[in-house]
């Protein structure tokens, strides 16, 4: 089970100096710098410059720093992948992959880093299994408004199946898997109870377009304070049943066995990095 962080992953436009500098300064586990959608086409080649020196600059923390370029079918798609392989950062975002062909032809271009995949296209949820798999493969983001419009999907019920495919590949393979962006930057109530499906249905944490989600974010995808107690408690006393030569205990009426203890672990294991994350 992972065990650092990544509740929540913000967007940040490569081409905005002052958004790349308050990035610095933000409580998110991950930022995901925006090459793509977030910059203006006649912006596209300043904006690989404008974020490298960022990077080179330096003062992200421990926050994971991932960089998302164009598409290599686009004009821009190639000079991007050259030019993320000498940035100072943790992973490359490929967008819209549709199968392991995509990246092949990316890994061929930038041979240390990473590669995390943008889930988007009906093609690519289809080969979800085979995506994760590939040897250089380390995480999933869901891109749930272009996959709507591809799936002519209205709202997100229509998408369900598309992202239990990828929570079920991610899984398999052990990389991260990141929920799509809550376009209503403004309603927290909504965004909460999306926040809360995702995390039920496995996700690792949510992307984000907007900085006053981040609190929200955090809150629901790590463990709460009652998590942390029932965690410790289901540890305590399926140790001291081991201890008298049982195999389960009992916590709050219900059975505690060796695999909620696995789960247990990981959850203070989790509360530790988002501490040790949260006071670097």
């Amino acid at each position: 089970m992972q065990t650092r962080p990544f509740r929540s992953a913000l967007y940040i436009p490569g081409s905005k100096p002052r958004a790349l500098d308050k990035a610095r300064s933000l409580p998110v586990d991950v930022i995901l710098f925006d090459l793509e959608d977030a910059v203006a086409p006649d912006a596209k080649v300043e904006a690989r410059s404008t974020l490298a020196d960022a990077l080179a600059q330096g003062g992200y923390g421990p926050r994971l720093k991932i960089v998302r370029m164009n598409g290599l079918d686009t004009e821009w798609g190639a000079d991007d992948a050259a030019a993320i392989a000498n940035m100072d950062c943790d992973a490359i975002l490929l967008p819209k992959v549709n199968s392991t062909a995509d990246l092949d032809a990316l890994a061929g271009l930038v041979p240390d880093l990473p590669i995390w995949a943008m889930m988007e296209t009906p093609q690519g949820i289809l080969n979800a299994a085979s995506i994760a798999a590939h040897p250089r493969m380390a995480g999933f983001v869901l891109g749930t408004n272009d996959l709507a419009k591809d799936l002519n999907a209205r709202g997100r019920g229509a998408m369900i199946t598309s992202l239990q495919l990828c929570v079920l590949a991610a899984k398999a393979a052990g990389i991260v898997v990141l929920d799509g962006v809550y376009n209503a930057f403004k309603d927290d109530e909504g965004l909460q109870a999306e926040c809360a499906q995702g995390r039920d249905m496995g996700f690792d944490g949510k992307t984000l377009i907007h900085p006053a989600q981040v609190a929200i974010t955090n809150a629901a995808f790590g463990p709460s304070a009652e998590d942390i107690d029932l965690a410790r408690r289901q540890i305590a006393a399926f140790d001291a049943a081991a201890a008298e030569g049982q195999g389960v205990a009992v916590v709050d009426g219900r059975i505690v066995e060796n695999l909620h203890i696995v789960t247990a672990r990981a959850t203070l294991a989790k509360a530790d990095a988002i501490t040790a994350l949260e006071t670097s």
